[in-house]
């Protein structure tokens, strides 16, 4: 989680000049999609957390 934050205030909140409010929400909740659904992380055997989720769910009925 920290790494998120990490990229988050790194690579977009700092380097991003929002014209409102709404496009900032709007730019960090596709980010955060992102994140969860599609970048895939290597310490979940590049798999995204969702699907990380799914797998380790349907193996544990």
């Amino acid at each position: 989680m920290e790494n998120f934050f990490r990229s988050l205030k790194a690579g977009r909140l700092y380097l991003t000049r929002y014209a409102s409010y709404q496009e900032t929400k709007t730019d960090l909740f596709d980010l955060t999609r992102f994140y969860n659904h599609g970048r895939r992380h290597s310490t979940l055997g590049y798999l995204s957390p969702m699907e990380f989720e799914r797998r380790h769910a349907n193996s544990s009925s």
